[in-house]
């Protein structure tokens, strides 16, 4: 790893304040040399993903999406050796048609990437709002209720985080500490009527909120599980009608819903739909859903089969819900229903072309 306050691209003539990674770094590396340079690489969750590689490759999604931007929209440049065995450096002044497949098109779909270069942010403060609480067949309705009639404020205030049925961790580097608590009053109140806990903090920096909130709730280990998304728009939020289909779903699914994760630049501007090669879907999205299927490492084929045939059905919801939306590639169904279309949406067009060069 490296930093520079002032990095240049190659065959270019302006700079950025960077961090270049080799492939295979993991994000729990990154994020403490960038706090050590005391800046902010903002990157995914999972603290032993590689930050060069799948995540960014397919998107890249991160708590701060909604005001930084997506993996792809930071990328700098990247150094790759294509299918015919070139060593290349691509970048928006050279290669240009295979920096923007790349940001998007899939790990390893045009290459082996050897190193990524990614601007970076000045080290962030920013506040967290964290609720817990037992969720129950009377309260969990109207807690989805009121995540949803507050989506909209919420996004616009450049909250990010995730949601389950029980609780909630946001951050937003946008609000004060007061600002940030009145925003979230009512739900830090309806957590506490729960019986459960509610508070609005401030994170000193990213590192700080990484180690307090996520390394320590990761296994070990994996998961035998399978995916399936959908980009949820911010027109299912604009009607009552929309609403409640929405909150139905939510209410059908939540014994086997991961989270809702509100991980989409909606804010982020510096990238238009068709600046990167990721499904346009995302620019006007306010949910990226996540739904899981399980089974146990003893169970029989035919019960694998099952697991799968039963997230199908149940991602086929979301799809009705959206159906001109689109799908995170990295967090996809391995059946994704007319996959072209729900990973790239009209970006597939000049993604073809670009492979058949």
């Amino acid at each position: 790893m490296s930093y520079s306050k002032a990095f240049t691209l190659q065959g270019c003539t302006d700079s950025f304040q960077a961090i270049t990674l080799r492939a295979g770094v993991i994000f729990d590396d990154v994020y403490k040399f960038a706090d050590a340079k005391n800046v902010t690489f903002i990157g995914g969750y999972a603290q032993g993903v590689g930050a060069s590689s799948g995540w960014l490759m397919g998107g890249g999604h991160s708590i701060l999406t909604p005001v930084y931007g997506l993996g792809v929209d930071r990328v700098l440049q990247i150094k790759v050796v294509t299918p015919d065995g070139a060593y290349r450096i691509a970048n928006k002044c050279q290669n240009a048609d295979l920096f923007w497949a790349l940001r998007g098109s899939g790990r390893g779909t045009f290459g082996v990437v050897i190193e990524s270069t990614h601007l970076v942010e000045p080290k962030l403060t920013f506040q967290t709002t964290v609720i817990s609480f037992t969720p129950t067949p009377d309260n969990t309705r109207s807690f989805f209720e009121l995540i949803v009639s507050n989506t909209v404020k919420w996004a616009n205030e450049g909250w990010g985080g995730h949601v389950t049925d029980g609780g909630m961790i946001y951050v937003t580097p946008l609000l004060s500490l007061e600002e940030a608590a009145e925003s979230m009053k009512a739900v830090t109140d309806y957590s506490i009527t729960q019986g459960g806990t509610g508070l609005v903090e401030t994170s000193l920096s990213w590192l700080d909120f990484f180690t307090k909130y996520v390394v320590g709730h990761q296994g070990p280990i994996g998961q035998l599980i399978v995916l399936g998304t959908r980009l949820i728009p911010k027109s299912n939020f604009e009607s009552e009608g929309g609403k409640t289909q929405l909150i139905d779903v939510l209410m059908d699914l939540r014994a086997t819903l991961i989270n809702i994760a509100t991980v989409t630049p909606i804010l982020y501007n510096a990238t238009s739909a068709t600046d990167t090669s990721v499904t346009p879907a995302w620019r006007d999205a306010l949910w990226h859903l996540p739904q899981g299927a399980r089974w146990s490492y003893n169970s029989s084929v035919p019960e694998i089969v099952g697991a799968q045939t039963f997230l199908h059905k149940f991602v086929d919801r979301f799809r009705a819900l959206a159906p001109d939306s689109g799908a995170y590639l990295n967090e996809a169904e391995v059946y994704e229903t007319d996959h072209e279309a729900a990973f790239w949406g009209s970006n597939y067009a000049r993604l073809l072309q670009i492979k058949k060069k």
